[in-house]
């Protein structure tokens, strides 16, 4: 099997010294691999019951149109995602759009005029920037007057405490935890991390609403930041808990007050969570969480793969081949734009959608430099599909996630290293690092 094996890799584009330094690298995680299973294993079991709890049936499927009343699948699904994730409610609807607008509507629904938006962890992700108003935008939270203060993390990557307190006044109201690094080389906050940054805060402002960006971390560990304290969690559907065959949507879950300010900026004043129809979604939303926890499996065990081919052969990776796995990001640091753009086309050359396509930088909304992004999607901008991205601005760094299965996680890896070969990146001479 292991001579057709290798024959079809040769047939996809592959060279007989990636393949044999890829499949030493591959052979040798075969523990991190069960690892990552036994978490998948839990996480399977907790969204199996808590279907099971809320009695999903054949109707749930259906979908309504319209004004959506009395919507049996989409009020179920968020009773659903409620008890996995241990909240009060939640808001699981098609028409939030995608992450982005998941975290400005639980912003700008938990947000009133005077108040004071805290991040303790530094710069957020590019894209919430002007909804904060960071860089001038239309409808920013500045505009609605509501200020907004940042605390960096310290050059090894922990909580700078003194700064947090310093911080917290009385007209902090929400503060905005992102679990992931976004464009940064920073560690991705573990739900372990999480709680000791949440329980300080509290311990200052009880009254704070502590909100988690979950993007990207959902399932990768057998707790969620709503387990240990977060008033809200907030994610993308077209991301890890949507199992790559939610076609859009997101969700935000938590407390009940919080939830219901966001249904009612989502939809109306008086009308709130009552209406919103679910279309013909439901299915992909139910299916996709169903496979969720196998689905954000398969991207670790990709990212794994990918920490350590690259650190391997000396490039920065954040996070490393040995550290513990708190969401499905893996970065590698090039140092120059060539490397990042190779990446990018290697991971477009492995879809299976749009593989004949090459990506280039472009000017993408809601970013401040060129940003090139590489995904052969079924779901157009999946990121929990095989997909590679990042700005083309110092330090260089390329952002990879996704892979619906491990093997094809391992093809676009393979075809990554392929393409910096044949660029003259890398060395096609893998011995001294065999």
């Amino acid at each position: 099997m292991n001579t057709e094996k290798k024959a079809m890799y040769k047939q996809m584009g592959i060279s007989e010294e990636v393949y044999e330094f890829s499949e030493k690298i591959w052979n040798s995680l075969s523990e991190r691999f069960a690892q990552i299973d036994a978490v998948s294993e839990y996480n399977q079991l907790k969204v199996i019951g808590a279907m099971q709890k809320n009695r999903v049936s054949e109707a749930c499927l259906l979908g309504t149109t319209g004004y959506g009343y009395n919507d049996l699948g989409r009020d179920t699904l968020e009773a659903v995602y409620a008890d996995i994730f241990h909240t009060e409610d939640a808001l699981v609807r098609p028409q939030i759009t995608c992450g982005t607008h998941a975290l400005a509507l639980a912003l700008m629904s938990n947000l009133r005029p005077g108040d004071e938006l805290l991040s303790p962890v530094g710069k957020p992700y590019d894209t919430l920037e002007e909804v904060i108003g960071i860089r001038e935008s239309k409808g920013s939270l500045k505009e609605y007057g509501i200020s907004y203060r940042q605390v960096d993390l310290l050059p090894d990557g922990s909580f700078d405490f003194e700064g947090i307190e310093r911080a917290i006044n009385g007209k902090t109201k929400l503060v905005t935890i992102q679990r992931s690094k976004g464009y940064q080389t920073r560690p991705t906050l573990s739900v372990e991390r999480i709680e000791e940054l949440i329980t300080f805060i509290k311990e200052r402002k009880p009254d704070v609403i502590c909100m988690v960006d979950n993007c990207y971390g959902e399932f990768t560990e057998v707790r969620e930041p709503s387990d240990v304290g977060a008033d809200l969690v907030v994610g993308s559907l077209i991301k890890n808990p949507g199992g790559g065959l939610a076609p859009i949507g997101g969700y935000l879950a938590g407390k009940r007050e919080c939830i219901e300010n966001a249904a009612y900026r989502l939809t109306s004043p008086g009308l709130g969570k009552e209406v919103g129809a679910s279309l013909q979604v439901l299915n992909s939303f139910y299916q996709g969480l169903f496979l969720a926890p196998s689905v954000t499996a398969n991207a670790l065990k990709s990212a794994i793969f990918a920490a350590n081919i690259y650190e391997r052969l000396g490039f920065a990776v954040v996070p490393d081949s040995a550290e513990s796995r708190h969401d499905i990001i893996q970065a590698v640091t090039f140092g120059d734009p060539e490397g990042v753009i190779a990446f990018c086309q290697g991971i477009q050359q492995a879809a299976a959608v749009d593989g004949h396509v090459t990506p280039e930088p472009w000017d993408m909304p809601g970013y401040d430099s060129p940003v090139i992004m590489a995904a052969g999607a079924f779901v157009s901008g999946s990121s929990i599909e095989l997909s590679a991205d990042g700005p083309i601005k110092p330090p260089y760094a390329v952002y990879f996630q996704g892979g619906l299965t491990w093997q094809h996680g391992k093809f676009g890896i393979m075809k990554t290293l392929q393409k910096l070969v044949e660029k003259g990146i890398v060395s096609a001479d893998f011995s001294r690092f065999m």
